[in-house]
């Protein structure tokens, strides 16, 4: 991994001449994300990621923390929040900004902890990579919850992204599951290797819970096909 989402979150933190993140996937066009976008205040997110936030509770992991904007509010309001994500220079950020647990850290690798809340936030089903990874994912974040802890995970049903039939049917692939992309991000004229990423309508989330034993609540649904769910043993 070259780490250039991290560089671009570094830079911005520095102020070291950041510029725009370019994104694209294997069903879109190229697109531009403003890096300060990712340093946001709780005003500025949107309602789901405010009601995932509400409804934090006790020991805290923020999975895949990015700029740690989540941690940080949450740390300002007194919980103890660990924050991980696999980029190092995404870390620095985090500890620069003043997030006091931040690590460069796998989930899959997490052991010997426990949470009573674990958060997935900004299409936090992404991290699961494709459908069939989905049971291994869910089984980890299992295994680190407290006996009544909760994730609280959002995602979006891409559907949409997909031309229809005259009979409105969608023209989604006829292999695999639609939700499964293929992401590329450039900056400052480097570009990541693809990596996948997924995308998970409530439906499927909510079968693949039950069939690892967990259960499913839908909390809030968004204003583009997102939602945030819950997951409780």
């Amino acid at each position: 991994m070259k780490d250039v989402f991290g560089q671009a979150l570094l830079d911005f933190q520095t102020n070291h001449a950041p510029e725009d993140l370019i994104t694209e996937t294997n069903i879109s066009e190229a697109d531009t994300m403003r890096v300060a976008y990712l340093f946001r205040t709780y005003n500025d997110m949107p309602k789901i990621e405010k009601k995932a936030l509400q409804l934090a509770k006790g020991k805290i992991l923020d999975v895949g923390c990015g700029a740690g904007s989540h941690s940080l509010y949450l740390q300002q309001k007194g919980f103890e929040v660990t924050a991980i994500d696999i980029s190092q220079n995404t870390i620095k950020a985090c500890q620069l900004r003043g997030v006091k647990n931040a690590r460069t850290q796998h989930l899959l690798e997490l052991e010997n902890e426990s949470f009573d809340t674990i958060l997935l936030l900004m299409n936090g089903t992404g991290i699961f990579g494709t459908l069939a990874q989905t049971t291994k994912y869910l089984q980890k974040l299992k295994s680190l919850l407290t006996p009544n802890g909760q994730i609280l995970i959002d995602s979006s049903d891409i559907i949409y992204m997909f031309d229809q039939d005259q009979d409105g049917a969608y023209l989604v692939p006829a292999d695999g599951y639609y939700g499964e992309l293929t992401f590329t991000v450039h900056y400052k004229g480097q570009t990541e290797d693809p990596f996948p990423w997924l995308y998970l309508d409530y439906n499927t989330l909510q079968n693949a819970a039950h069939a690892n034993g967990l259960q499913c609540e839908l909390l809030l649904e968004g204003d583009h096909f997102d939602y945030l769910a819950r997951l409780t043993v």
